[in-house]
């Protein structure tokens, strides 16, 4: 042995910080082309890869012949990808993966930011509209983006435009000149240009790309009072049935309907949206989805197609399609008490609702106060569809009608904007704000926070509940809920 063996505990030499971010970039892109190489699709949305000698971009679980490492790059998003002018491509769809889960979980501005841009906020309302939800300058929020996501608020929403004018150009048979506005296009010029850019094809060349199903769906589908195909992708298994379940104990008569067996359920629904109202089909999916993942099958009338990308949103929020299943499992399985409730019930989902405001005012009345409300203060469709014959009241509606008790005072505190409820809106100052409003207890206030503000972590008021579970507690509560352990605890 050695003399010269040094005592003691080794010393280790610290990295500058600039060699330190080298060497975690590189870890991690090493990391992400290993999902690359094994084409693993529980990363699909998570993040994106370039191969610079195609100039194409890609899901990771693309099935084409895996590039060679020193010409992949990574991109945090497809936005960032087009801005480095690489193109879709054709055979994997990166567009229509589902979106990253970082945008539910999280509550700093990126996240609310990305939550907004999702809703349509940049499109309607303009980077200062953005900006001004967020409660910062359009700088910053440029700034911010920007840094994070190799994208800012501008290039993200054109992104999302350039997805939504490929669905309606391979889904319906509506002419290329009102797609372009119906997605979000200031010009015919601005949106031939786009897909162009994204797509590297006219928009007539695409659409004559559609796939098979695409074509077919089409033909059966040339206006848009037939409707919009859709299929709503969401990565890893799902468990539709819970989710079908709640709906269908919750469903308010005029507003809600579920029909059909246990499996092959069938959820209608009115949607009131920026530009017009929606009539919403969703079919209950089970036992087909492969292990990277699958999609829900849905049917949009909107009678201004410039709803669609909301009305999308809105319906993944419902359905909880942008959670990893895969992050949510491998925490709660962990745990002694959830692991036999997690193997039994893989891919177990936290539901959220198309309209936070509504959902607000139904955790505070309940099914049947719901109800009344609906056939007293509910507007009425102009063309009724069966069931579904009108749609919620909105706040300042039931402000004006009933002022006085918890209804008037959560109505009033919803229509001059005390409690905010939108996509982009601070859970804890949304929280505090109801509180404060008289009659809505902490139990509500906790349903609104999970269900209308789509937070993963939300403990059930006066019950502590492990650590272990976070950041995943409503998650948690689910499962116990479903297993009929939950009632039996409180």
């Amino acid at each position: 042995m050695s003399d010269f063996r040094r005592t003691g505990p080794p010393v280790r030499r610290r990295l500058d910080p600039v060699t330190e971010t080298l060497t975690a970039t590189a870890v991690r892109e090493d990391s992400r082309y290993e999902a690359v190489r094994s084409r693993d699709a529980r990363f699909d949305g998570v993040f994106f890869f370039a191969v610079e000698t195609t100039g194409i971009y890609c899901r990771p679980s693309c099935p084409a012949v895996t590039p060679k490492r020193h010409n992949v790059r990574f991109f945090p998003t497809a936005a960032a990808a087009q801005g480095s002018g690489f193109r879709a491509c054709r055979r994997c769809r990166p567009d229509a993966v589902p979106g990253s889960a970082d945008w539910n979980v999280r509550a700093d501005v990126v996240g609310r930011a990305m939550r907004l841009i999702g809703d349509g906020v940049v499109d309607r309302e303009g980077v200062t509209g953005l900006a001004g939800r967020l409660g910062y300058s359009a700088r910053q929020v440029q700034r911010q983006l920007t840094a994070e996501l190799g994208a800012g608020p501008v290039a993200l929403a054109r992104a999302q435009r350039a997805h939504t004018a490929r669905v309606l150009l391979q889904t319906t048979g509506l002419p290329v000149t009102e797609i372009a506005f119906a997605s979000g296009f200031a010009s015919v010029r601005q949106f031939n240009d786009t897909i162009r850019a994204v797509y590297a094809a006219t928009p007539s060349a695409l659409r004559a790309a559609a796939p098979a199903r695409d074509r077919a769906a089409t033909r059966h589908a040339a206006t848009p009072s037939a409707g919009i195909p859709l299929r709503l992708a969401h990565r890893g298994p799902y468990l539709a049935g819970p989710v079908f379940d709640l709906l269908q104990r919750e469903a308010v008569t005029g507003v809600e309907e579920v029909t059909g067996p246990p499996g092959r359920r069938l959820y209608r629904r009115t949607l009131r949206l920026p530009y017009g109202t929606g009539i919403v089909a969703v079919h209950e999916r089970t036992g087909r989805a492969g292990s990277g993942g699958g999609w829900l099958d849905a049917r949009l009338h909107l009678t201004d197609l410039r709803d669609l990308t909301t009305a999308v949103q809105r319906l993944r929020r419902l359905f909880d399609l942008d959670a990893d299943p895969y992050a949510v499992d491998e925490r709660l399985g962990a745990d002694p008490r959830l692991a036999p409730l997690v193997a039994a019930r893989p891919g177990l989902r936290s539901p959220g609702t198309a309209d936070p405001e509504e959902l607000a005012v139904r955790a505070l009345t309940g099914r049947a106060g719901a109800e009344r409300l609906v056939q007293r203060y509910g507007k009425t469709l102009d063309a009724p569809c069966g069931a579904l014959t009108h749609l919620f009241p909105e706040p300042a509606a039931l402000a004006g009608a009933a002022p006085d008790g918890p209804l008037g005072a959560l109505a009033a505190a919803l229509a001059d904007g005390a409690v905010r409820l939108d996509p982009g809106a601070d859970r804890d100052d949304a929280e505090r704000a109801l509180l404060a409003v008289p009659g809505v207890d902490a139990a509500t206030a906790a349903a609104v926070r999970t269900r209308a503000l789509g937070d993963p972590d939300v403990a059930p008021p006066g019950r502590a509940v492990p650590d272990t579970w976070r950041p995943w507690r409503s998650y948690a509560l689910n499962h116990l809920r479903a297993a009929g352990e939950w009632e039996n605890d409180r």
